[in-house]
């Protein structure tokens, strides 16, 4: 039963069905046979013998895999290649003679993770357009409400809910570049021997250079590559592996900004992720309203981040050609990246899409502190009425410790505007203290702002995804 072993939360409780998928056994090792049959396709077009027969027994039996015949071989041979090269056989056995034919292990190894990658990133770049969109409107929708900016975590200016939410989007929209960019240039390992010589398909053409290029460039525009790499040692090279889980870790990263953000903006009780209706926040105290997926989304980004640690000495630990040593740790680290962005992806836009805001609470924060921002523009007014900047800045300095004792010494709220008011020497600004207080006159740009991004930046982006906007994200867990 499953309940008595081991199984990786990433795919158990976690993962969506397309990207488990994609790093399932039936992916790889169909994948191994499809290239098997490229390679014998192109093989034969340049002149081996072998049949349209052998050809057609091969493509009969993509997916007909027995696994568990699989696994005794490789138990026999310690050598897993080998085991479904004779399982494959096995399956068609008038095309057995010519399956592998002058290739190596990392012909089916390498290509097949290049192909996984690729597929991987396809999955991933709408998700990552899909939570730019969702964002995009919760940021136009709220660019003018008015809230507490934070430096060092302590009340700054003002900014608004919509222009901080383009911070976030400004970090997704760089991933969807860069994880586009990744994607565009990777190239196939292609068909290069055991050393990358191409020495053995040498050997098969009787040493004619031009019928091994078309071999390579043959198997390659197969398998859906535009270019292999023009020079390998055994393996496509490792900076690969480590470009991309850096590209990946980075959409962690910005994951885990955003969802430590709304994270402290929930404690403040300004923003919420969604709450299901029948959701328990704590076993204990029936009141709470944990944001647990954006707590999930910091905990998954931290161990994404973690994994390009991996790519990177495996990388730098590569001996001459090849070692076997990346093997074990890349059947790790490389999966485990691409579902835990895919998880991470895929809560974020669940995040986004039910993010629930509460203007009077932003209001009252902001009204608690907004008199002494606004002590600046109150002097600058009475000094336009023709008092003196020194005098008004004593007045207000002392009304203004006052109100701060209120605060912090009594636990009241910030008086400062009615001590003002109270204050004759202020009498001139009186009348308009309403609108010197009005929030929106410190924003600054920001609507504009968010405006002009969304118009220049985020639209453009999507365009090219714009097929696949639709579509909620439902959580089971």
């Amino acid at each position: 039963m499953a309940e008595n072993v081991y199984r990786s939360p990433l795919t158990s409780r976690y993962a969506s069905p397309e990207m488990a998928f994609n790093f399932s056994e039936q992916k790889k090792f169909s994948t191994w046979r499809k290239l098997w049959l490229y390679l014998a396709t192109v093989e034969q077009q340049l002149g081996l013998e072998i049949t349209d027969e052998q050809l057609a027994e091969m493509r009969g039996n993509l997916e007909n895999i027995d696994f568990e015949k699989a696994k005794a071989e490789e138990s026999k041979t310690r050598h897993d290649v080998m085991a479904h090269v004779k399982v494959f056989g096995d399956c068609c056995p008038k095309a057995a003679g010519i399956i592998h034919l002058g290739a190596t292990s990392c012909f089916v190894g390498d290509n097949t993770d290049l192909i996984v990658m690729r597929d991987g990133l396809d999955i991933l770049l709408p998700k990552v357009a899909r939570c730019i969109d969702r964002l995009s409107r919760f940021a136009d929708t709220y660019k003018d409400l008015p809230t507490l900016g934070y430096t060092h975590f302590q009340p700054a200016q003002l900014t608004t809910v919509g222009k901080r939410a383009c911070l976030w989007l400004q970090d997704l929209v760089s991933d969807l570049h860069n994880l586009q960019r990744c994607r565009d240039s990777l190239r196939f390992r292609g068909v290069k021997g055991t050393t990358g010589t191409q020495a053995s398909f040498m050997q098969l053409f009787n040493g004619d250079h031009e019928k091994v290029e078309k071999l390579d460039a043959g198997v390659t525009s197969m398998a859906g590559f535009d270019r292999a790499y023009t020079i390998t040692g055994q393996t496509y090279p490792r900076k690969v592996d480590l470009a991309v889980l850096s590209d990946l870790a980075s959409v962690g990263a910005s994951v885990h900004k955003m969802a430590t953000d709304i994270r402290l903006l929930a404690n403040h009780k300004e923003i919420e992720e969604p709450f299901g209706k029948e959701q328990i926040g704590s076993s204990a105290m029936a009141y709470k309203r944990n944001p647990m997926r954006c707590e999930r989304c910091c905990s998954l980004a931290r161990h994404l981040m973690a994994l390009v640690a991996n790519a990177q000495q495996t990388m730098a630990t590569q001996w001459l050609e090849r070692t076997l040593d990346d093997s074990a740790n890349r059947r790790i680290s490389i999966p485990e990246a691409f579902l835990t962005a895919d998880i991470l992806l895929s809560t974020m836009q669940n995040v986004c899409e039910g993010l629930v805001v509460y203007p009077k609470v932003i209001e009252r924060h902001v009204l608690q502190e907004l008199p002494f921002m606004a002590t600046e523009t109150i002097i600058m007014e009475m000094v336009k009425l023709g008092a003196s900047r020194q005098e008004c800045h004593e007045q207000i300095r002392v009304l203004s410790h006052q109100a701060a004792a209120q605060v912090k010494q009594h636990g009241k709220d910030n008086d400062l505007v009615q001590r003002i008011r109270d204050t004759e020497y202020f009498a001139p600004i009186h009348a308009g203290l309403d609108a010197i207080l009005d929030p929106s006159t410190y924003t600054g740009r920001a609507p504009q702002q968010v405006e002009r991004f969304l118009d220049e930046e985020v639209r453009p982006c999507l365009e090219p995804f714009k097929t696949a906007m639709d579509g909620s994200v439902t959580l089971n867990i």
